[in-house]
């Protein structure tokens, strides 16, 4: 069983940068894939970035390029660095990890077994 915390989230300005967190415990958290979602309200669920154990990184369309995720398998963290933040980023952020997953459902939030409780960002002048 892994669980998940995110933090980080807030209210800042268009242009402006962010970090989220994501606090795992449970084991074995470097052999998982880590990603992050996204809501807004009406809207689905969207993929933002995942990372695997490998290292290797994706990311969704619309964030590529002005977002990076890592992790610290030492810290159990995964982060979201979020740069050129835009109106339309406002969202809530969700965490979420498995252990199983393949990699053409690594932008599937239907694929992640764990999730956290989300931590919103609203992007606003």
């Amino acid at each position: 069983q892994v669980q998940l915390v995110e933090s980080g989230g807030g209210l800042v300005q268009p242009g402006d940068s962010l970090r989220l967190s994501c606090a795992a415990s449970g084991p074995s958290f470097r052999s998982y894939t880590l990603a992050w979602f996204r809501q807004a309200p009406g809207l689905d669920r969207e993929f933002v970035a995942a990372i695997r154990y490998s290292g290797h990184t994706y990311y969704g369309d619309n964030v590529k390029g002005r977002c990076t995720i890592s992790r610290d398998n030492a810290k159990n963290t995964v982060y979201l660095q979020m740069d050129s933040l835009k109106p339309e980023d406002t969202a809530v952020y969700y965490c979420a990890a498995d252990r199983q997953i393949i990699l053409s459902s690594i932008r599937d939030p239907k694929a992640y077994d764990y999730w956290g409780q989300g931590t919103t960002v609203t992007v606003a002048s």
